[in-house]
């Protein structure tokens, strides 16, 4: 048997290195980041032990990219979702809609998320959030950014913050009420990109009436837009 080419060689790595991102998100997201160990997410990927400590330093940057990847995942499939649009707006929509779903739809994971990168560690990049940022920066660049450079760092904190907003113990904002917002600021219609089905959203108990809303910047039944 002739060896294997570099080629071939480096696909088989992206493929183990993709396995072992997407049982980190599985696992996490059953379990909470405390109760897993690398040993639960080599299981789920089916790969040994020690591959983990040949991709990633340890379980914090491997958690870490994983919802990186994640994030990048579906906030790409939401830009490029039929009917393809290169319409600024739409896409700016489709871009906060796609990051405030992951704190609906993937709770545990979005809040260990947020939670480690309060840690000590801090932020750590690596490929999966330079693919994030790159996706995020030609969005501000398509809504009409003249400096992206500014305009980039401040889109990843107001959807970072919103994400955190949700997902506060005890005290969530409504998302409609958080996207309510950030489409205020970005001068977005609301039916761009994917309005919510329901007015009251998980975690959040107001009534929101979006016109009221819009018309006096709080949640009726709600005191300064929070959930009662």
């Amino acid at each position: 048997m002739s060896p294997r080419s570099a080629s071939v060689n480096e696909e088989l790595r992206r493929r183990s290195r993709e396995r072992l991102l997407q049982a980190a998100v599985e696992v996490v997201g059953e379990r909470g980041y405390e109760a897993t160990t690398l040993g639960d997410i080599a299981d789920r990927a089916g790969s040994a032990r020690g591959l983990v400590s040949y991709y990633f330093p340890g379980k914090r940057q491997l958690v870490q990219s994983a919802v990186h990847r994640l994030m990048h995942r579906t906030l790409q499939e939401a830009l490029e979702r039929e009917p393809r649009t290169e319409d600024g707006a739409e896409r700016m929509a489709r871009a906060i809609d796609a990051i405030l779903g992951l704190a609906r739809e993937r709770p545990v994971l979005m809040r260990q998320h947020m939670a480690g990168i309060l840690q000590a560690e801090g932020f750590m990049p690596c490929p999966e959030q330079r693919r994030l940022a790159e996706l995020l920066r030609d969005t501000c660049v398509r809504h009409g950014s003249l400096d992206v450079d500014a305009d980039y760092p401040m889109l990843r904190c107001l959807l970072m913050g919103a994400v955190y907003a949700a997902l506060v113990p005890g005290a969530p904002m409504p998302v409609p009420v958080l996207r309510a917002e950030l489409f205020k600021r970005y001068r977005l219609d609301w039916e761009l990109g994917v309005p919510p089905v329901s007015e009251t959203e998980p975690g959040g108990t107001c009534d929101t009436d979006l016109s009221r809303f819009f018309a006096t910047g709080s949640a009726p039944g709600c005191p300064d837009g929070q959930s009662k």
